[in-house]
Order: structure tokens, then C-alpha cells, then sequence
């Protein structure tokens, strides 16, 4: 029988894929809600309207991928292929949503929805396929916990990448012109996200192939309705995703407007909250080792809410020193989670095998991804809204009614949706041990994969 251990080279491979991903995921939470208003030049009011759009639009293309992952396989397996087929077109379309071509603002809008409807089906094709994966690599919960140590470890580092290596080469390269700086700079990470999916594809294998019957997809939704566990997930997914996407957008205006910084103080601002989420993603993989990885998840989203109001109530405009530190603090916690949620999303699906009788996997990972998809349309409307209501003023001196606007919506505000976050999981019980407990029913009833 193969065996179900990944190799430190399969788990690496593994984790590129989601750096490469993180090209696109860590731009559209940090950077392209400025881009788009203060280099773009878009109104707050149309960027509200184009963000909710796109995720509506990329959630229906997320469960289309689902279904054709659950149709169709290959050699290669049923998810990496899509990898080999679509790193190409998704580094191309992630070049041209930060492209700004010199047209009338009509025109302008019609590209931005146009690029960036583009970006979201190629990244609907290379997502789903990728946080279905772990499914796939191998059937040990701890292998595939480890595994995701390892990917959202490498997410972390696209992440710094982003906010550490685009704002420098973008000033560098743009001569004054931050247009054409961002766009040569999103070239660069563009052709590393190509480089890295297709590493990810030749250094994994498909190990566990499990028989998902045809249904059509009211069927699958029933049988998922009736998965309490897989549901919860979905709470989570929606609700964390708006935090994270509203502070992660706030971030660059935070540091520029609340905290009055210059370039080199928004770069370091974003990257220390990047540093800290990677040393998270190291901290949570041992703490799991010997504490409950529900517990963990619960626990550390109460704790977000808490710190988000403390760095309201006690970080004022200009105060660099204490921002950093709680900021630090904040986005270290945050994602602790992390690990455990993308590791998680198999369980589920295998308890809801055991509990109905029929598996439904395409539509669960695609579920998630819609979910996510959800959270990220929710939060840009409401980032759209709330500049609007505050009266933020691209490249200008804020109002303090702009700055108090911009100081909640990095943290209590996104703090209201950790702590739903966290509420969710108090009701999640699939540990370690349950687990154990699941499988082991899988095997008395034949379910378990080949």
C-alpha cells in the first residue's frame, strides 16, 4: 500500500502553490483597493459596485470548477493538471488587471471589470483545483495539517513578497509614473505565480483517489445541508474573510493617512503584519501538536476582537511605535487558525460521508471557495461604503471624521467579524480524536479511498 507520509520536497511543492495563488490573494486584500482609487483613479462608489460584482461573479465559476473537478481526471490526477493547463493564462491576466490605460473613465471602468473578471475565472480555475488538493495528497490528518503548515507558510512569503518587493519596484521603476510602476512590478510577480503552480504540479502526487458518484447539483446541495459541520465552515469562511479582506484593505491607508507615514512606513506597516502571519503559520503546526486545533481556532478569533479594540482605543494618529507593536500582535493571532481551517475542509467532507451515505467533494471544496468569494464581494462593498460615509479623499489630508473612519475599519470593525468567527467554531467538533473515530467508521462501512 503507498504510503500516506508527503516527502519535505511533495510538502514545499505543495506550499508554492498557494505562494503562487497569493500573487493574486494578497493583492486584492492589501493593495488593489488603493491601486484602483489612488492610482487607478476609480470612485470609491464604482469600486464598491466592481468588487461585489466580481465576487458574485467568481463564486458561480468556483462551483463550476468544483463539478469539473469531480467530472474529469487524468494521469496526473483529478486537481493538478489544472495547474499545467491555467498557470499561463492566470499569470497573463493578473498583468492586465494592473494594466491603466490612458482612456476616458468610461472606458477605464469597462477595462477594470473587464481585466479583473478575467483574473477571478483564471484564479477560480487554479483555486478550487488547488484547495481541493490535500484531499488528494493523502488521507492522514496529521500529514495533511503538516502539509498545510507548509502551504500557508509559502502564502505568507507571497504576501511579504507583495507588499515588500511592489510598492519598491513600482517606485523604482515608475520614475514618477506609479502606474507604470505597479504594472511592471505585478509583471514580475505575475511570472513568478506561473513558475511556482508549475513547480507545484511536477513535485506533487495524487495519492488518494476517492469514486465520487454523478449527482446533479441539487442533489449535492441537499446532502451538503445536511453536513452541520461542513456548514459551520462556511460561517467561518464568510464571516473571517470579511474581516481579514476590510483590515487588509485599510492597512495602506492606515499607514499612510492614520499614522501619517511615508512610502518606506506603509511598506514596513504591511510587511510587519505579513512577518508575523508567517511566524503564526510556524507557531501553529508545533502548538496543534499538543493542544486541541478546534480550541485553537475558536480561541485565538475571540482574542482578535479584544486586540482590535485595544488598537482603537489606545493607538492615536501618529503613534508609529505602539501601531507596530499591536499590529504585530494582532496579525500574529489572527492566524493561528489558519492551518486548521484549510486542513479541516477534507474532514468535513468525510464526515458528511459517513453521516448521509454520499459524497459530495467538488462541490464542498468549490463551496468554500464560493464562500470566501462571498466574504471578499461583502467586505469590498462595504470598504466602498464606508469611504463613502466617511468622506475619505484620495491623496489628500483626511478629515478627523476620515481618519476615526479609517482607524475602525482596521480594527473594531473587522474585530466584529473575528468574533463571529470564532462564535461559529464553539459549535465545531471534529478533532483530532473524533477524527480518528471517522475514519475508522469509514472503513466498517467501505468508504475509505484507494
Amino acid at each position: 500500500m503507498e504510503t500516506q507520509k508527503l516527502t519535505t520536497l511533495e510538502k514545499v511543492g505543495f506550499g508554492a502553490g498557494d505562494m503562487a495563488l497569493n500573487v493574486v490573494i494578497s493583492s486584492m486584500m492589501l493593495i488593489i483597493t488603493f491601486f484602483y482609487t489612488d492610482i487607478y483613479g476609480l470612485r470609491v462608489e464604482d469600486l464598491a459596485m466592481l468588487l461585489l460584482v466580481v465576487k458574485v461573479i467568481g463564486a458561480i465559476s468556483d462551483l463550476a470548477m468544483g463539478q469539473i473537478t469531480d467530472r474529469y481526471t487524468n494521469k496526473w490526477g483529478r486537481y493538478r493538471p489544472w495547474f499545467l493547463f491555467l498557470a499561463a493564462p492566470y499569470g497573463i491576466s493578473v498583468f492586465f488587471v494592473f494594466m491603466t490605460p490612458d482612456f476616458q473613465y468610461d472606458a477605464k471602468l469597462l477595462w477594470a471589470y473587464s481585466t479583473y473578471i478575467l483574473m477571478t475565472l483564471m484564479t477560480s480555475g487554479v483555486g478550487v483545483s488547488y484547495i481541493s488538493l490535500p484531499s488528494a495528497l493523502t488521507a492522514d490528518p496529521q500529514e495533511r495539517l503538516s502539509a498545510n503548515g507548509y502551504r500557508l507558510f509559502f502564502a505568507k512569503i507571497g504576501a511579504f513578497m507583495v507588499t515588500i518587493i511592489v510598492p519598491i519596484l513600482a517606485e523604482r521603476w515608475g520614475h514618477g509614473n506609479p502606474a507604470a510602476g505597479y504594472q511592471a512590478a505585478m509583471a514580475v510577480m505575475a511570472a513568478m505565480g506561473v513558475a511556482l503552480f508549475l513547480f507545484c504540479f511536477f513535485t506533487t502526487t495524487e495519492r488518494v483517489r476517492h469514486v465520487v458518484e454523478r449527482q446533479s447539483l441539487w442533489a449535492q446541495l441537499k446532502v451538503l445541508l445536511k453536513n452541520d459541520q461542513w456548514l459551520l465552515l462556511c460561517g467561518a469562511c464568510v464571516t473571517g474573510t470579511i474581516g481579514y479582506v476590510i483590515r487588509g484593505s485599510v492597512a495602506i491607508y492606515y499607514a499612510k493617512y492614520y499614522l501619517g507615514g511615508d512610502a518606506a512606513v506603509v511598506s514596513a506597516f504591511l510587511s510587519t503584519g505579513v512577518a508575523a502571519a508567517i511566524i503564526s503559520m510556524v507557531a501553529s503546526t508545533w502548538i496543534t501538536k499538543s493542544y486541541c486545533k478546534v480550541k485553537l481556532f475558536r480561541n485565538s478569533q475571540v482574542l482578535v476582537a479584544l486586540i482590535s479594540v485595544a488598537i482603537y482605543v489606545f493607538v492615536k494618529p501618529g503613534d508609529l511605535v505602539l501601531a507596530f507593536v499591536l499590529y504585530f500582535l494582532l496579525s500574529f493571532i489572527v492566524d493561528l487558525h489558519a492551518p486548521v481551517f484549510w486542513s479541516a475542509i477534507a474532514e468535513t467532507i468525510d464526515y458528511g460521508h459517513v453521516k448521509t451515505g454520499k459524497r459530495v467533494s467538488g462541490f464542498a471544496f468549490g463551496g468554500i471557495s464560493v464562500c470566501q468569494k462571498a466574504g471578499m464581494g461583502i467586505a469590498g462593498a462595504i470598504v466602498g461604503g464606508l469611504f463613502t460615509y466617511f468622506h475619505y479623499v484620495p491623496n489628500a489630508t483626511q478629515s478627523a471624521h476620515a481618519l476615526n473612519g479609517i482607524a475602525l475599519m482596521l480594527t473594531v470593525i473587522p474585530g466584529f467579524f473575528h468574533l463571529l468567527m470564532g462564535i461559529f467554531m464553539f459549535k465545531y467538533r471534529i478533532s483530532d480524536s473524533y477524527y480518528v473515530e471517522l475514519k475508522a467508521d469509514m472503513n466498517k462501512l467501505g468508504y475509505a479511498a484507494s
